[in-house]
């Protein structure tokens, strides 16, 4: 854009992030193949304004991300939210899997569509079996060039887009070779170019 004389600031793509993400995003999860039958959970800290939060992450035995939650608390409450977030994009798995906070069996108790759901639960040692530990690491990347999340809320609406929109990208270089890269490539590029004028599309008509 700047070849063509357009100058545009960190603010103006601010901007586009709060006009365009959350719909890119949906157009993103819309795209993707249905979600497993099985749920990873995992959490990690996140420093906000000085304080500790937590930063829920669910995602599937495929490794794509189901949904993430920024909370301020680590109780029953706060995983029964979680699980209901996650029901109300995701049909009901027949396995979880997390490690041993126990504020998850306990607020699975009390949810009917996953009362006789299995969990399994993942030691310490073991948490290389974890999909959704692993999953963390584009987020810490993406902090350290941030410089650090601040605000809670824009810290949920930052991640709840960076992941769909980011995954389609992010192909498993180790699975295929170079030519079968490329092509998806073009075929991911060609998908995103339908959603930004879909986007665009439908913010001029509102």
């Amino acid at each position: 854009m700047l070849e063509r004389g357009v100058v545009v600031t960190s603010e103006t793509i601010r901007c586009w992030c709060n006009k365009f993400g959350a719909r890119f995003a949906q157009c993103a999860k819309a795209a993707r193949r249905n979600p497993g039958s099985t749920w990873h959970l995992d959490e990690l800290f996140v420093t906000l304004r000085g304080e500790p939060y937590l930063l829920r992450r669910a995602g599937d035995e495929h490794g794509a991300e189901l949904d993430v939650l920024v909370q301020k608390r680590r109780n029953k409450a706060a995983a029964k939210r979680f699980f209901k977030r996650l029901l109300r994009s995701n049909p009901a798995p027949r396995r979880i899997v997390s490690d041993q906070l126990r504020s998850y069996p306990a607020a699975r108790a009390e949810i009917p569509e996953l009362a006789h759901v299995k969990h399994v639960f993942v030691k310490a040692a073991a948490r290389l079996n974890n999909r959704a530990e692993h999953s963390h690491q584009p987020t810490r990347r993406r902090e350290r060039q941030m410089c650090g999340f601040r605000d809670p809320r824009r810290t949920q609406a930052f991640l709840s887009c960076f992941g769909p929109i980011r995954q389609p990208f992010a192909l498993p270089r180790h699975r295929m070779n170079a030519a079968c890269h490329r092509a998806v490539l073009r075929e991911r590029f060609a998908a995103w170019h339908a959603w930004t004028v879909s986007a665009a599309v439908e913010k001029l008509i509102c």
